[in-house]
């Protein structure tokens, strides 16, 4: 894993970046549908905010923590989209407002943890270090559906390779969470970043194979767009059913996107 520090700096760096892009939107724009079912503009930086919110907590308490990991567990598929809808409905300065305050706060407490400590999540416990890569992984995926509400390309960035790393790291829990067998072999994945380099992960004779474009893959592991519109190809029968349950976001099985949806 990649020192605290470094993954706070990048998650720092994404953060503006999609600060830039809503930060002069008016409030017709921020009422704007995004490719998220039922999520304006102000949904997406809500819910960044709201987790946000909810990663302060779990680092400086547990106990009140441990009582939002109980609402969570109450209403399993409601509980994400209630935690938006109670910040998207703020004027929109004051949810800018309360996302750039929030965020920097937890870069301070984050960057005050000592890296190997642990912290309580919805799932496992996570490290200083997982938590920034999970907020750096949800910032640049919410950041996408606002850039496709908004007709914007973003250039992609070596910042793809946290991204790439959850993708590859969650594979078993995309099986496990739909209820099909984890395969039992390792797979190899290569992919194409940003700046030409090869990202590779697993053994190199593996036969189940992944190959493509780094941002593609990040796209499919966060469910912003089909497979059937990304530059990967599969090699094996478990590899090939990946591409089609990628998830490397915790919760329930997510619905994903249409072919032919927006980029």
């Amino acid at each position: 894993m990649p020192d605290p520090v470094y993954v706070l700096d990048d998650l720092r760096d994404e953060s503006a970046g999609l600060d830039a892009l809503v930060g002069e939107l008016g409030p017709e724009e921020w009422a704007g549908a995004t490719p998220a079912p039922g999520w304006s503009v102000a949904h997406q930086i809500a819910h960044l905010a709201w987790t946000d919110r909810a990663a302060l907590l779990a680092a400086t308490d547990a106990e009140g923590f441990a009582r939002e990991v109980e609402k969570a567990a109450a209403a399993p598929e409601s509980f994400v989209d209630d935690g938006a809808e109670e910040l998207a409905v703020l004027p929109p300065g004051e949810l800018l407002a309360r996302w750039r305050d929030g965020r920097e706060e937890l870069q301070r407490v984050l960057r005050a943890r000592p890296a190997g400590e642990r912290l309580p999540w919805y799932g496992p416990p996570m490290s200083v270090t997982s938590m920034a890569t999970a907020r750096l992984m949800e910032t640049w995926a919410h950041g996408q559906d606002v850039a496709d509400a908004l007709g914007v390309h973003r250039e992609p960035t070596a910042r793809l390779r946290h991204i790439a790393h959850i993708g590859v790291r969650t594979r078993d829990f995309a099986f496990g969470v739909r209820g099909l067998p984890v395969p039992a072999e390792e797979f190899r994945v290569e992919l194409d970043s940003p700046d030409g380099q090869l990202w590779a992960y697993g053994p190199e004779e593996a036969p189940q194979r992944v190959t493509g474009s780094a941002l593609d893959f990040c796209l499919l592991v966060t469910q912003r767009a089909h497979r059937d519109d990304l530059d990967l190809r599969a090699e094996g029968a478990d590899a090939d059913r990946w591409l089609d349950i990628a998830q490397c976001f915790a919760g329930l099985p997510g619905k994903g996107r249409a072919p032919g949806g927006a980029r």
